[in-house]
Protein backbone atom coordinates (compact mmCIF):
# COMPACT_ATOMS: atom_id res chain seq x y z
CA UNK A 1 0.00 0.00 0.00
CA UNK A 2 1.35 3.29 -1.04
CA UNK A 3 0.62 6.68 0.83
CA UNK A 4 1.69 10.12 -0.76
CA UNK A 5 3.53 12.40 1.46
CA UNK A 6 0.57 14.86 2.35
CA UNK A 7 -2.35 12.12 3.54
CA UNK A 8 1.57 10.81 5.61
CA UNK A 9 2.08 14.51 6.64
CA UNK A 10 -1.71 15.24 7.48
CA UNK A 11 -1.91 11.84 9.81
CA UNK A 12 0.91 12.93 12.07
CA UNK A 13 0.92 13.79 15.59
CA UNK A 14 0.23 17.36 16.26
CA UNK A 15 1.35 20.11 18.18
CA UNK A 16 1.30 24.22 19.39
CA UNK A 17 4.20 26.68 19.28
CA UNK A 18 5.00 29.43 21.09
CA UNK A 19 7.95 31.62 22.03
CA UNK A 20 7.94 34.92 23.81
CA UNK A 21 10.96 37.15 25.46
CA UNK A 22 12.10 38.07 28.78
CA UNK A 23 12.02 41.81 29.07
CA UNK A 24 13.51 43.44 31.60
CA UNK A 25 14.42 46.85 33.11
CA UNK A 26 17.59 48.08 35.00
CA UNK A 27 16.92 46.87 38.09
CA UNK A 28 15.66 44.14 37.17
CA UNK A 29 12.19 43.98 36.88
CA UNK A 30 10.25 41.98 34.52
CA UNK A 31 8.03 43.20 32.12
CA UNK A 32 4.67 41.62 31.86
CA UNK A 33 1.66 41.99 29.37
CA UNK A 34 -2.33 41.53 30.86
CA UNK A 35 -4.05 39.50 27.89
CA UNK A 36 -7.87 40.63 27.54
CA UNK A 37 -8.66 37.38 26.65
CA UNK A 38 -8.07 35.12 29.66
CA UNK A 39 -10.60 34.76 32.79
CA UNK A 40 -8.39 33.10 35.14
CA UNK A 41 -6.55 36.58 35.95
CA UNK A 42 -3.14 35.53 34.78
CA UNK A 43 -0.85 37.36 32.95
CA UNK A 44 1.86 36.81 30.46
CA UNK A 45 5.06 37.71 28.70
CA UNK A 46 5.19 39.55 25.47
CA UNK A 47 4.95 36.80 22.41
CA UNK A 48 2.71 34.70 21.47
CA UNK A 49 1.96 31.45 18.75
CA UNK A 50 4.79 30.61 16.37
CA UNK A 51 3.17 31.17 12.41
CA UNK A 52 4.78 27.89 11.09
CA UNK A 53 2.47 27.24 8.56
CA UNK A 54 4.20 30.77 7.01
CA UNK A 55 7.54 29.69 7.90
CA UNK A 56 8.01 31.49 10.45
CA UNK A 57 10.84 30.21 12.75
CA UNK A 58 10.46 30.43 16.74
CA UNK A 59 13.03 33.57 16.95
CA UNK A 60 10.92 35.51 14.25
CA UNK A 61 7.85 34.63 15.70
CA UNK A 62 9.12 35.87 19.19
CA UNK A 63 10.10 39.22 17.55
CA UNK A 64 7.05 39.44 16.11
CA UNK A 65 4.88 38.42 18.39
CA UNK A 66 6.75 41.15 20.95
CA UNK A 67 6.71 44.18 18.27
CA UNK A 68 2.71 43.58 17.46
CA UNK A 69 1.95 43.28 21.41
CA UNK A 70 4.33 45.71 23.10
CA UNK A 71 5.38 48.13 19.43
CA UNK A 72 8.78 47.50 20.29
CA UNK A 73 10.90 45.81 17.40
CA UNK A 74 13.75 43.69 19.33
CA UNK A 75 15.83 41.48 18.40
CA UNK A 76 15.89 38.20 20.64
CA UNK A 77 18.92 37.20 22.21
CA UNK A 78 19.74 33.76 23.54
CA UNK A 79 17.38 31.29 23.82
CA UNK A 80 16.75 30.50 27.54
CA UNK A 81 14.20 28.25 28.13
CA UNK A 82 12.36 25.51 25.67
CA UNK A 83 9.64 23.58 27.75
CA UNK A 84 7.20 20.72 26.60
CA UNK A 85 3.81 20.87 27.66
CA UNK A 86 0.50 18.80 27.45
CA UNK A 87 -3.01 19.08 28.87
CA UNK A 88 -6.43 17.42 28.39
CA UNK A 89 -8.50 18.95 25.89
CA UNK A 90 -5.59 20.49 23.48
CA UNK A 91 -2.07 18.64 21.73
CA UNK A 92 0.94 19.41 23.69
CA UNK A 93 2.99 22.61 22.97
CA UNK A 94 6.14 23.71 23.35
CA UNK A 95 7.27 27.36 24.20
CA UNK A 96 10.84 28.62 23.23
CA UNK A 97 11.80 31.51 25.91
CA UNK A 98 14.42 34.04 24.77
CA UNK A 99 16.19 36.56 26.27
CA UNK A 100 14.31 40.04 25.15
CA UNK A 101 17.51 41.93 27.34
CA UNK A 102 17.50 45.11 29.28
CA UNK A 103 15.61 47.61 28.13
CA UNK A 104 16.07 51.55 27.96
CA UNK A 105 13.90 54.16 29.77
CA UNK A 106 13.49 55.60 26.49
CA UNK A 107 12.24 52.35 25.44
CA UNK A 108 10.17 51.15 28.37
CA UNK A 109 8.28 54.93 27.52
CA UNK A 110 7.35 53.76 23.81
CA UNK A 111 5.98 50.75 25.00
CA UNK A 112 2.08 50.78 22.94
CA UNK A 113 0.30 47.95 23.36
CA UNK A 114 -2.12 46.07 21.29
CA UNK A 115 -5.38 46.74 22.50
CA UNK A 116 -7.16 43.89 20.72
CA UNK A 117 -5.52 41.62 22.73
CA UNK A 118 -4.03 43.05 25.78
CA UNK A 119 -5.51 45.72 28.66
CA UNK A 120 -2.42 46.92 30.57
CA UNK A 121 1.52 46.39 31.16
CA UNK A 122 3.84 46.34 33.94
CA UNK A 123 6.90 45.87 36.03
CA UNK A 124 7.21 43.64 38.18
CA UNK A 125 10.20 42.41 40.72
CA UNK A 126 11.08 38.57 39.87
CA UNK A 127 9.88 37.59 43.48
CA UNK A 128 5.79 38.29 42.24
CA UNK A 129 6.11 35.88 39.28
CA UNK A 130 3.84 33.22 41.26
CA UNK A 131 1.38 36.18 41.77
CA UNK A 132 0.83 36.86 38.04
CA UNK A 133 1.22 33.95 36.22
CA UNK A 134 0.23 30.11 35.94
CA UNK A 135 2.69 27.64 37.64
CA UNK A 136 4.27 26.66 34.16
CA UNK A 137 5.03 29.85 32.83
CA UNK A 138 6.20 31.03 36.62
CA UNK A 139 8.57 27.79 36.27
CA UNK A 140 9.64 29.35 32.67
CA UNK A 141 9.89 32.90 34.08
CA UNK A 142 12.45 31.16 37.35
CA UNK A 143 14.65 28.91 34.86
CA UNK A 144 15.22 31.70 32.17
CA UNK A 145 16.22 34.21 35.24
CA UNK A 146 18.74 31.12 36.75
CA UNK A 147 20.03 30.37 32.92
CA UNK A 148 20.64 34.26 32.69
CA UNK A 149 22.33 34.72 35.83
CA UNK A 150 24.40 31.77 35.78
CA UNK A 151 25.04 31.49 32.38
CA UNK A 152 24.48 27.96 31.96
CA UNK A 153 22.60 28.15 28.15
CA UNK A 154 18.91 26.70 27.73
CA UNK A 155 17.27 25.44 30.25
CA UNK A 156 15.13 22.45 29.17
CA UNK A 157 11.63 21.87 30.58
CA UNK A 158 8.30 19.58 31.01
CA UNK A 159 5.23 21.75 32.26
CA UNK A 160 7.43 24.56 33.68
CA UNK A 161 9.37 21.72 35.85
CA UNK A 162 13.35 21.03 35.16
CA UNK A 163 14.20 18.09 33.31
CA UNK A 164 17.17 15.72 34.48
CA UNK A 165 19.27 14.06 32.70
CA UNK A 166 18.81 9.92 33.63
Amino acid sequence: MTTDFATYVAGLPKILAGASMLCRSADGRILIVEPNYRDDGTWTLPGGTIESDQDETPRQGARRETAEEIGLDLEPGALLVLDWSSGPGRPPSVSFLYDGGVLSQEQLAAVRLQEEELDSWRLIDPAETDRYFAPGQAGRIRAALAALAAGTGTAELVGGRPVTAG
